[in-house]
């Protein structure tokens, strides 16, 4: 799936109103290190995603660090509010050991108005990434989270433990693949996401006849260039960390720098030229050497052009189950469409939904779907660093 927007103009939230600062604060006093926190400190911040409130603590630092509330709005994995919490703690938790993640100061527990609960993390205080320039940031943050040592399995929950990111991928292509026909797709553009599904079922097939072991690591899943903040030290700090698991490393890297990611974000848009994009592989494999060693390295790299591969699949066919589910909401009975994945049903704002509708069918363009193609189908500075 696409990444939710991060900075693009917004429909009100579900509750319009935000969230209940009182509930809030008797939630938030309740933990020992707030305790002498008052209403008049908490500061709604202006909405610009989907998933959550943010609310700000003024004039309070713990540890020499300000503070963020992070009020989940819903559960993107349908998880009960509990479990959303603790899954969202652990993201936050185990990223933070590679400093370039928030750091989790507590939970508040689901309460009557504020039925989802809440997470008390650090606040990050840095700009949106300039592309093509701090592509380098982004490329040493994912080596570090990536250079974690990867918990026993006893100890990966709660969250996702992908083993085979490869036919987790391909399955998650093919569900969304199920809306092509109604898609209204130009012919060219069909063809070329064909030969793309017809190469990643053949490169899956491959992989599980060889039992070859595929490198995984802690991983970010959502990082397109919106989720992160560059710091005064100009490091690159990822700031939406619901989505990490156990899985391919690679997707993290090529959903940060694909055609679809980089010009999804107002805050953040760039066209990067191919050049860029393997500069950006080049420094990532040479943070990842020095931080995990050679062979690890050597290891992954053979990798990293395949989920390239698979991530532009999973991109745009997500872009066509999105252009289907919303042409349905705007012309079918509503029970028709996804809702929690149809942002027409969910949101009202024309301005958001003419954004991703005019997204959607640029992606799915014939010229786009050969310029992202081309990465890997022509020879070239991006298949000369990954080595095909």
């Amino acid at each position: 799936m696409l990444a939710v927007l991060a900075s693009f103009p917004n429909p009100e939230p579900a509750l319009p109103d935000g969230p209940d600062l009182d509930s809030l604060l008797r939630g938030l006093t309740a933990l020992p290190a707030f305790a002498g926190v008052a209403r008049d400190q908490l500061a709604l911040m202006p909405t610009t995603g989907l998933a959550h409130d943010h609310v700000t603590v003024e004039g309070l630092r713990l540890e020499g660090r300000a503070v963020l509330l992070r009020v989940p709005r819903q559960s993107q994995f349908a998880f009960n509010a509990a479990d959303n919490l603790a899954y969202q703690a652990a993201c936050f938790e185990r990223v933070a050991a590679s400093a370039r993640g928030p750091r989790l100061f507590g939970v508040l527990a689901p309460e009557e108005g504020l039925p989802m609960g809440a997470l008390a993390v650090e606040r990050i205080d840095g700009r949106p990434p300039r592309l093509p320039a701090d592509l380098r940031a982004l490329a040493e943050a994912m080596a570090r989270v990536h250079s974690l040592p990867l918990p026993p399995e006893g100890a990966r929950a709660p969250l996702a433990d992908h083993r085979d990111p490869v036919a987790g991928a391909l399955a998650e292509i093919e569900a969304q693949a199920a809306f092509l026909p109604e898609a209204g797709l130009d012919p060219e553009s069909a063809r070329a996401i064909a030969e793309e599904r017809a190469w990643a079922r053949a490169y899956a097939a491959e992989i599980a006849e060889a039992g070859t072991p595929q490198p995984r690591a802690l991983v970010l899943t959502d990082t397109h260039p919106g989720n992160f903040l560059i710091d005064s030290q100009g490091r690159a700090i990822i700031v939406d960390l619901e989505k990490a698991l156990y899985g391919a490393p690679g997707i993290d890297l090529a959903h940060a720098s694909v055609y679809s990611s980089t010009t999804w974000d107002v805050a953040t848009s760039a066209e990067l030229e191919i050049g860029d994009v393997a500069a950006f592989y080049a420094r990532y494999l040479q943070v990842a050497t020095e931080l995990s060693g050679a062979a690890w390295a050597a290891r992954l790299r053979p990798w990293l052009l395949p989920l390239r591969r698979l991530l532009f699949l999973r991109a745009v066919t997500w872009c066509a189950k999105w252009q289907v589910l919303h042409a349905r909401a705007r012309t079918a009975d509503k029970a028709e469409a996804d809702s929690t994945e149809d942002w027409s049903a969910e949101n009202s704002d024309p301005a958001l939904i003419a954004h991703v509708a005019g997204r959607v069918a640029l992606y799915l363009s014939p010229e786009v779907l050969a310029r992202m193609r081309s990465e890997w189908l022509t020879p070239g500075a991006l298949t000369d660093v990954l080595g095909e």
